[in-house]
Protein backbone atom coordinates (compact mmCIF):
# COMPACT_ATOMS: atom_id res chain seq x y z
CA UNK A 1 0.00 0.00 0.00
CA UNK A 2 3.04 2.29 0.44
CA UNK A 3 3.38 2.47 -3.18
CA UNK A 4 -0.16 3.50 -4.32
CA UNK A 5 0.02 6.11 -1.54
CA UNK A 6 3.50 7.80 -2.43
CA UNK A 7 4.23 7.06 -5.95
CA UNK A 8 1.04 6.78 -7.55
CA UNK A 9 -0.44 9.76 -5.47
CA UNK A 10 2.13 11.67 -5.06
CA UNK A 11 2.67 11.60 -9.03
CA UNK A 12 -0.90 12.54 -9.43
CA UNK A 13 -0.87 16.13 -7.66
CA UNK A 14 2.39 16.62 -9.13
CA UNK A 15 1.04 16.39 -12.34
CA UNK A 16 -2.09 18.66 -10.98
CA UNK A 17 0.11 20.72 -10.24
CA UNK A 18 1.85 20.67 -13.39
CA UNK A 19 -1.71 21.47 -15.17
CA UNK A 20 -2.73 24.06 -12.76
CA UNK A 21 0.38 26.15 -13.70
CA UNK A 22 -0.32 25.85 -17.21
CA UNK A 23 -3.60 27.48 -16.34
CA UNK A 24 -1.89 30.62 -14.44
CA UNK A 25 0.88 30.91 -17.20
CA UNK A 26 -2.63 31.45 -19.82
CA UNK A 27 -4.11 33.39 -17.23
CA UNK A 28 -0.74 35.64 -17.20
CA UNK A 29 -1.25 35.62 -20.69
CA UNK A 30 -4.94 36.60 -21.15
CA UNK A 31 -4.53 39.70 -18.59
CA UNK A 32 -1.21 40.67 -20.17
CA UNK A 33 1.41 40.56 -16.90
CA UNK A 34 4.27 38.68 -16.39
CA UNK A 35 3.74 34.98 -14.62
CA UNK A 36 6.73 35.82 -12.58
CA UNK A 37 4.57 38.23 -10.92
CA UNK A 38 2.60 34.70 -9.99
CA UNK A 39 5.39 32.84 -8.88
CA UNK A 40 6.57 35.68 -6.66
CA UNK A 41 2.98 35.63 -4.92
CA UNK A 42 2.78 34.77 -1.33
CA UNK A 43 -0.51 34.57 0.94
CA UNK A 44 1.28 35.98 3.69
CA UNK A 45 4.61 38.00 4.16
CA UNK A 46 6.10 34.91 6.25
CA UNK A 47 5.17 32.47 4.20
CA UNK A 48 7.13 30.90 0.99
CA UNK A 49 6.27 32.25 -2.07
CA UNK A 50 4.67 30.25 -5.12
CA UNK A 51 8.23 29.28 -6.64
CA UNK A 52 9.04 27.98 -3.61
CA UNK A 53 6.17 25.97 -2.64
CA UNK A 54 6.97 24.08 -5.81
CA UNK A 55 10.13 23.43 -5.20
CA UNK A 56 9.44 22.38 -1.52
CA UNK A 57 6.55 20.12 -3.23
CA UNK A 58 8.77 18.13 -5.36
CA UNK A 59 11.07 17.40 -2.68
CA UNK A 60 8.33 16.10 -0.19
CA UNK A 61 7.43 13.82 -3.02
CA UNK A 62 10.67 12.30 -3.82
CA UNK A 63 12.29 12.20 -0.50
CA UNK A 64 9.49 10.93 0.96
CA UNK A 65 9.58 8.17 -1.27
CA UNK A 66 13.44 7.45 -1.13
CA UNK A 67 13.36 7.80 2.56
CA UNK A 68 10.40 4.80 2.95
CA UNK A 69 12.27 2.67 -0.04
CA UNK A 70 15.98 3.35 1.76
CA UNK A 71 17.90 5.12 -1.60
CA UNK A 72 18.97 8.45 -1.87
CA UNK A 73 16.76 11.15 -4.14
CA UNK A 74 18.13 13.07 -6.64
CA UNK A 75 19.20 16.75 -5.78
CA UNK A 76 18.05 19.42 -6.88
CA UNK A 77 19.94 22.86 -5.86
CA UNK A 78 16.61 24.89 -5.94
CA UNK A 79 17.80 27.50 -8.90
CA UNK A 80 14.58 27.45 -11.09
CA UNK A 81 13.55 30.88 -12.03
CA UNK A 82 11.19 30.10 -14.35
CA UNK A 83 7.78 28.44 -15.31
CA UNK A 84 9.49 26.50 -17.73
CA UNK A 85 12.18 25.63 -14.85
CA UNK A 86 9.81 24.59 -12.23
CA UNK A 87 7.64 22.20 -14.75
CA UNK A 88 11.02 20.52 -15.32
CA UNK A 89 11.25 20.10 -12.07
CA UNK A 90 8.17 18.52 -11.51
CA UNK A 91 8.65 16.37 -14.31
CA UNK A 92 11.78 14.99 -12.87
CA UNK A 93 10.50 14.40 -9.98
CA UNK A 94 7.63 12.52 -11.58
CA UNK A 95 10.26 10.93 -13.81
CA UNK A 96 12.12 9.21 -10.29
CA UNK A 97 9.03 8.16 -8.77
CA UNK A 98 8.07 6.44 -11.60
CA UNK A 99 11.56 4.22 -10.94
CA UNK A 100 9.99 2.77 -8.17
CA UNK A 101 7.81 -0.35 -7.71
CA UNK A 102 5.53 -1.78 -4.78
CA UNK A 103 8.90 -4.35 -4.21
CA UNK A 104 11.16 -1.10 -2.77
CA UNK A 105 8.23 -0.42 0.16
CA UNK A 106 8.63 -4.20 1.25
CA UNK A 107 9.90 -3.17 4.63
CA UNK A 108 9.05 0.54 4.49
CA UNK A 109 6.26 0.34 7.49
CA UNK A 110 8.99 -0.86 10.37
CA UNK A 111 11.95 1.15 9.18
CA UNK A 112 13.32 4.16 11.29
CA UNK A 113 13.31 7.33 9.46
CA UNK A 114 15.23 10.53 10.81
CA UNK A 115 16.24 13.58 8.74
CA UNK A 116 18.95 16.22 9.40
CA UNK A 117 16.55 18.45 11.04
CA UNK A 118 15.44 16.05 13.46
CA UNK A 119 18.58 15.96 15.46
CA UNK A 120 18.88 12.46 16.17
CA UNK A 121 15.23 11.30 16.67
CA UNK A 122 13.21 9.04 14.25
CA UNK A 123 9.77 7.97 13.19
CA UNK A 124 8.92 4.82 12.12
CA UNK A 125 8.16 4.45 8.09
CA UNK A 126 4.48 4.52 9.09
CA UNK A 127 4.84 7.23 11.37
CA UNK A 128 6.96 9.26 8.92
CA UNK A 129 4.56 8.50 5.79
CA UNK A 130 1.45 9.26 7.36
CA UNK A 131 2.68 12.26 9.92
CA UNK A 132 5.39 14.02 8.24
CA UNK A 133 4.97 12.63 4.03
CA UNK A 134 1.93 13.23 3.27
CA UNK A 135 1.00 16.22 5.43
CA UNK A 136 3.88 18.29 4.39
CA UNK A 137 3.54 17.40 0.55
CA UNK A 138 -0.27 18.36 0.63
CA UNK A 139 0.15 21.09 2.83
CA UNK A 140 2.59 22.74 -0.24
CA UNK A 141 0.41 21.44 -3.57
CA UNK A 142 -2.32 23.09 -1.28
CA UNK A 143 -0.68 26.35 -0.30
CA UNK A 144 1.00 26.38 -4.40
CA UNK A 145 -2.76 26.18 -5.55
CA UNK A 146 -4.05 29.15 -2.91
CA UNK A 147 -1.48 31.59 -4.19
CA UNK A 148 -2.67 31.16 -7.62
CA UNK A 149 -6.48 30.94 -6.75
CA UNK A 150 -6.17 33.85 -4.55
CA UNK A 151 -4.51 35.73 -7.61
CA UNK A 152 -7.45 35.23 -9.78
CA UNK A 153 -6.90 32.12 -11.64
CA UNK A 154 -9.64 30.17 -12.66
CA UNK A 155 -9.23 27.13 -11.06
CA UNK A 156 -11.19 24.89 -8.59
CA UNK A 157 -11.18 21.87 -6.75
CA UNK A 158 -11.56 19.55 -9.89
CA UNK A 159 -8.34 21.13 -10.95
CA UNK A 160 -6.66 19.97 -7.40
CA UNK A 161 -8.11 16.40 -7.28
CA UNK A 162 -7.40 15.44 -10.75
CA UNK A 163 -9.10 12.58 -12.50
CA UNK A 164 -10.73 10.00 -10.49
CA UNK A 165 -10.62 6.65 -10.75
CA UNK A 166 -14.80 6.25 -11.23
CA UNK A 167 -16.09 2.70 -11.73
CA UNK A 168 -19.57 1.79 -13.42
Amino acid sequence: MFYEITVTQFSKMLHNLSRILDKAEAHAQSKKFDVDVLLNSRLAPDQFNLLRQIQISCDMAKLTVARLAGKEAPVHEDKEETLPELKARIESVIGYLGTFSPKDFANSAEIKVTTPRWEGKYLSGTEYLLQHGIPNLYFHVTTAYSIIRHNGVDIGKKDYLGELPYKK
